[in-house]
């Protein structure tokens, strides 16, 4: 799968960019035919705590999932918006099992 990463008005540096392709690539042991993924890192108002906004989106056979989690580090908001992703892989899966 291809990611691309993108930091909006900042510069992220190699770790976080490496820390993102890793977490979003551990999307291909729930559904191996991703096809693309994007992700925008973005700072919203640097003086509040919660200002890291990690925006993910996937594109699989007949469908794009999005997931947008808003936290006080990339890291963790990395995570949730994966874990968020990784719930509508699954919910997806299921409604296409009972169709088969």
């Amino acid at each position: 799968m291809q990611v691309k990463v993108q930091s909006i008005q900042f510069s992220a540096d190699q770790k976080l960019l490496n820390f993102v392709s890793q977490k979003v690539n551990k999307l291909n042991l729930f559904f191996g035919n991703i096809l693309v993924s994007e992700v925008f890192l973005k700072v919203i108002r640097a003086n509040s705590n919660n200002n890291k906004l990690v925006e993910i989106k996937i594109n699989i056979p007949g469908k794009e999932l999005f997931a947008r989690k808003k936290s006080k580090s990339f890291e963790e908001a990395t995570d949730e918006a994966v874990n968020a992703l990784r719930r509508q892989i699954n919910k997806h899966k299921g409604k296409n099992s009972i169709k088969n």
